[in-house]
């Protein structure tokens, strides 16, 4: 292991290893520091969805949404094994907010803004199938949209997308404790630790990709950057215990109208997610008992027959915008702060989806190329088979 980079990155989940493979494939010699292991944060917490976001379509994000289509297109040709498309219902009840209509022209907004290709097909099912939706309610059922998005296993992307950059040359440090951080106009003097010891390298950028604990991070940098207006936003997902068949479900929650998803889970389904204001240190985020009885109540609406066996729970935290609307209204749009914008050496990366891992990773490599040496390109990443990691 070398002590001189063109780029290091801290923190080990998604959107580091994305960095991590994007920096390696474009010929940069590349550092990773994780201080527990890889997707050990919020990367493993997610609803495990790739998506192009169909609910961001009310806020009018159509660059979110077009792009993440086009990412979930990607995934699902380089990652067969761990991408996979699913059908994915919506019903429809007189009480549900958003009516047949409006669905249906969202539906093919979707479709248009995925280039109207065969994953944008949907239907309305019919009624004759609807005995096999898993036990939904079907008394005042008015419809039921089918369209696909994809699924995958967070934790197990994570680490493919890591392998990879190994394998293109970046190097891993894990456990690795990011110490501190002096930026010169040379570059970045960096201090970690591994087990017990000190150990110091340099680097002509550094990659801020600690997800909740990226406010963390930037404080440990001298000079510091300019803090970010963000929140930290709790979702808490339940694995209940009885499987689905069917394939997702996309429901309106009767409490607030949010959207909750219930999705098969090896031989479980994953039922989330809520939205809570968190302040305390990222580590200890827990699913709260009001977050278990929301979940349950919106399961014990649409499927009355389910069981309600919870095998396991967890929450992971969203870094939004700081800003007045609900989070459920906020942009998951990525935000990319750089010390210096004619000369960056320090880029945050603040936000972003799962699905965009890959996009978010070329605009990172995108914005730092005036502080880099030209290297020769090794692989493009959206031709690069991913596999499951060894």
């Amino acid at each position: 292991m070398t002590d001189r980079y063109d780029i290091v990155i801290i923190g080990g989940g998604i959107h580091g290893a994305g960095v991590a493979q994007a920096a390696a494939c474009h010929g940069y010699s590349v550092l990773l520091l994780e201080q527990r292991a890889l997707a050990s944060g919020s990367s493993s917490r997610s609803t495990k969805l790739i998506h192009g976001g169909l609910r961001y379509l009310e806020g009018h994000y159509f660059g979110l949404v077009r792009e993440s289509l086009r990412e979930r297109d990607i995934l699902l040709r380089i990652a067969p094994e761990l991408v996979r498309l699913q059908p994915f219902h919506i019903p429809v009840y007189p009480s549900t907010s958003r009516r047949p209509a409006s669905l249906r022209a969202g539906l093919w907004l979707y479709a248009l803004l995925d280039g109207l290709g065969h994953n944008s097909r949907f239907a309305v099912l019919p009624r004759q199938e609807w005995a096999a939706l898993d036990g939904l309610e079907t008394a005042q059922l008015q419809t039921v949209f089918r369209y696909h998005d994809a699924q995958t296993d967070d934790v197990a992307l994570t680490r493919a997308v890591m392998q990879s950059a190994i394998a293109h040359g970046a190097e891993l440090a894990c456990p690795a404790g990011f110490s501190a951080a002096c930026i010169t106009p040379a570059g970045c003097d960096i201090s970690y630790r591994v087990d017990a010891a000190e150990r110091h390298c340099t680097a002509r950028v550094m990659v801020n990709a600690a997800g909740p604990w990226a406010g963390q991070v930037d404080a440990l940098i001298d000079p510091r950057p300019t803090p970010l207006a963000v929140d930290l936003v709790q979702g808490a997902h339940l694995v209940m215990q009885e499987a689905l068949r069917a394939g997702c479900y996309y429901v309106e929650a009767p409490q607030d109208r949010r959207a909750v998803f219930l999705l098969p889970w090896g031989e479980h389904a994953l039922l989330g997610t809520t939205e809570h204001h968190y302040s305390g240190d990222p580590g200890q985020v827990q699913v709260l008992p009001e977050e278990v009885d929301y979940l349950l109540t919106v399961q014990q609406h649409y499927f009355p027959q389910r069981s309600s066996a919870v095998v396991e729970q967890f929450a992971g935290l969203r870094v939004l915008p700081t800003g007045d609307r609900a989070a459920f209204g906020r942009s998951r749009e990525i935000r990319l702060p750089v010390d210096n914008a004619h000369k960056p050496r320090v880029l945050s990366i603040y936000g972003g989806k799962l699905t965009g891992y890959r996009a978010t990773a070329d605009k990172v490599i995108r914005t730092l190329q005036g502080s880099l040496p030209a290297r020769t390109p090794r692989a493009d990443t959206a031709t690069l088979a991913l596999v499951p990691a060894d």
